[in-house]
Protein backbone atom coordinates (compact mmCIF):
# COMPACT_ATOMS: atom_id res chain seq x y z
CA UNK A 1 0.00 0.00 0.00
CA UNK A 2 1.17 3.71 -0.92
CA UNK A 3 0.82 6.55 1.34
CA UNK A 4 -2.42 7.81 -0.79
CA UNK A 5 -3.86 4.50 0.27
CA UNK A 6 -3.14 4.56 3.61
CA UNK A 7 -4.74 8.40 3.63
CA UNK A 8 -7.93 6.85 2.27
CA UNK A 9 -8.23 4.27 4.47
CA UNK A 10 -8.04 6.72 7.83
CA UNK A 11 -10.29 8.84 6.24
CA UNK A 12 -12.69 5.54 5.00
CA UNK A 13 -11.99 4.66 9.13
CA UNK A 14 -13.24 8.05 10.32
CA UNK A 15 -16.03 8.27 9.16
CA UNK A 16 -17.36 5.21 10.16
CA UNK A 17 -17.26 3.88 14.21
CA UNK A 18 -14.95 1.76 13.78
CA UNK A 19 -11.97 2.33 16.80
CA UNK A 20 -9.74 0.15 15.78
CA UNK A 21 -9.01 -1.63 12.45
CA UNK A 22 -5.87 -3.86 11.84
CA UNK A 23 -4.51 -5.34 7.85
CA UNK A 24 -2.04 -7.81 7.45
CA UNK A 25 -0.53 -9.54 4.22
CA UNK A 26 2.53 -11.11 3.72
CA UNK A 27 4.52 -8.06 3.19
CA UNK A 28 2.67 -5.50 5.37
CA UNK A 29 1.09 -4.94 8.15
CA UNK A 30 -1.34 -1.77 9.24
CA UNK A 31 -2.67 -1.01 12.22
CA UNK A 32 -4.91 1.70 12.93
CA UNK A 33 -6.21 2.79 16.45
CA UNK A 34 -8.64 6.17 16.89
CA UNK A 35 -8.16 7.31 20.09
CA UNK A 36 -11.59 8.12 21.96
CA UNK A 37 -12.54 12.23 22.09
CA UNK A 38 -14.03 11.49 25.53
CA UNK A 39 -11.68 13.51 27.76
CA UNK A 40 -9.84 10.59 30.21
CA UNK A 41 -9.47 12.76 33.10
CA UNK A 42 -12.51 12.67 35.38
CA UNK A 43 -15.09 15.40 34.52
CA UNK A 44 -15.90 17.80 37.70
CA UNK A 45 -19.37 18.44 37.85
CA UNK A 46 -20.84 22.21 39.77
CA UNK A 47 -23.46 21.46 41.89
CA UNK A 48 -25.48 24.79 42.83
CA UNK A 49 -26.59 24.66 46.35
CA UNK A 50 -30.20 26.39 47.13
CA UNK A 51 -30.93 27.72 50.68
CA UNK A 52 -34.65 27.97 50.75
CA UNK A 53 -35.79 29.16 54.19
CA UNK A 54 -39.28 27.91 54.84
CA UNK A 55 -41.25 29.18 57.65
CA UNK A 56 -43.77 26.99 58.75
CA UNK A 57 -47.30 27.55 61.54
CA UNK A 58 -48.57 25.09 63.45
CA UNK A 59 -51.50 22.95 61.34
CA UNK A 60 -53.99 21.40 63.54
CA UNK A 61 -52.37 17.75 62.99
CA UNK A 62 -49.58 19.09 64.47
CA UNK A 63 -51.63 20.66 67.14
CA UNK A 64 -53.25 17.70 67.66
CA UNK A 65 -50.39 15.62 67.99
CA UNK A 66 -48.87 18.17 71.01
CA UNK A 67 -52.14 18.20 73.09
CA UNK A 68 -51.83 14.25 72.69
CA UNK A 69 -48.46 14.32 73.77
CA UNK A 70 -49.31 16.45 77.25
CA UNK A 71 -52.29 13.68 77.65
CA UNK A 72 -49.93 11.30 79.47
CA UNK A 73 -48.16 9.88 76.19
CA UNK A 74 -44.59 9.12 76.24
CA UNK A 75 -42.67 10.87 73.76
CA UNK A 76 -40.32 8.06 72.68
CA UNK A 77 -37.10 8.24 70.84
CA UNK A 78 -36.68 8.07 67.07
CA UNK A 79 -35.27 5.19 64.72
CA UNK A 80 -34.06 6.76 61.82
CA UNK A 81 -32.94 5.36 58.75
CA UNK A 82 -29.40 5.24 58.15
CA UNK A 83 -29.73 4.94 54.14
CA UNK A 84 -32.41 6.09 51.51
CA UNK A 85 -33.76 3.29 49.95
CA UNK A 86 -37.68 1.30 50.39
CA UNK A 87 -38.79 0.60 53.45
CA UNK A 88 -40.37 -3.22 54.20
CA UNK A 89 -42.12 -4.07 57.03
CA UNK A 90 -41.93 -7.69 56.71
CA UNK A 91 -39.77 -9.81 55.09
CA UNK A 92 -41.37 -10.86 51.89
CA UNK A 93 -45.13 -9.73 50.20
CA UNK A 94 -47.58 -11.57 52.45
CA UNK A 95 -45.17 -12.84 55.59
CA UNK A 96 -45.78 -11.14 59.10
CA UNK A 97 -43.89 -7.88 60.31
CA UNK A 98 -40.76 -7.76 61.73
CA UNK A 99 -42.49 -5.65 64.63
CA UNK A 100 -46.08 -4.07 65.82
CA UNK A 101 -46.78 -1.61 67.86
CA UNK A 102 -46.71 -2.29 71.25
CA UNK A 103 -43.91 -5.22 70.60
CA UNK A 104 -40.87 -5.49 72.58
CA UNK A 105 -37.87 -5.92 70.98
CA UNK A 106 -34.10 -7.17 72.02
CA UNK A 107 -31.04 -5.09 70.46
CA UNK A 108 -30.24 -6.62 67.12
CA UNK A 109 -34.03 -7.76 66.76
CA UNK A 110 -34.41 -7.06 63.18
CA UNK A 111 -37.08 -4.31 63.04
CA UNK A 112 -37.59 -3.61 59.38
CA UNK A 113 -35.96 -4.11 55.94
CA UNK A 114 -34.70 -0.70 53.65
CA UNK A 115 -34.08 -1.82 49.93
CA UNK A 116 -31.46 0.50 48.14
CA UNK A 117 -30.26 -0.63 44.98
CA UNK A 118 -31.78 -4.07 45.36
CA UNK A 119 -30.04 -5.01 48.60
CA UNK A 120 -31.83 -5.73 51.57
CA UNK A 121 -30.54 -3.79 54.60
CA UNK A 122 -32.25 -5.05 57.82
CA UNK A 123 -32.58 -2.14 59.97
CA UNK A 124 -31.81 -3.71 63.30
CA UNK A 125 -32.78 -2.01 66.96
CA UNK A 126 -29.52 -0.45 68.45
CA UNK A 127 -31.09 -1.17 72.26
CA UNK A 128 -34.04 -2.88 74.32
CA UNK A 129 -36.96 -1.15 73.06
CA UNK A 130 -41.28 -1.23 73.13
CA UNK A 131 -42.46 -0.21 69.71
CA UNK A 132 -44.54 2.89 70.29
CA UNK A 133 -45.35 3.70 66.48
CA UNK A 134 -44.82 2.87 63.07
CA UNK A 135 -43.84 6.00 61.30
CA UNK A 136 -42.52 4.11 57.27
CA UNK A 137 -45.19 2.69 54.99
CA UNK A 138 -44.69 -0.29 53.18
CA UNK A 139 -43.25 -0.32 50.16
CA UNK A 140 -42.56 3.50 50.47
CA UNK A 141 -39.37 5.50 50.15
CA UNK A 142 -37.50 6.97 52.97
CA UNK A 143 -34.61 9.34 53.43
CA UNK A 144 -31.51 9.12 54.95
CA UNK A 145 -32.44 10.13 58.50
CA UNK A 146 -35.81 9.83 58.44
CA UNK A 147 -37.60 8.21 61.28
CA UNK A 148 -38.95 4.86 60.68
CA UNK A 149 -40.42 3.88 64.25
CA UNK A 150 -41.15 5.39 67.96
CA UNK A 151 -39.97 3.31 70.78
CA UNK A 152 -39.49 3.77 74.11
CA UNK A 153 -36.09 2.43 75.68
CA UNK A 154 -36.57 -0.86 78.33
Amino acid sequence: MDVKEIKELVRFIEKTSLTEFEYESETERIYVNRVSQIPSAPVQQQVETVVKEERKTAEPSEKRESEEKTKGETEGVEVKTPIVGTFYEAPSPGAEPFVKEGDTVRKGQTLCIVEAMKIMNEIEAEFDCKILKKLGVNGEPVEYGEAIFLVEPL
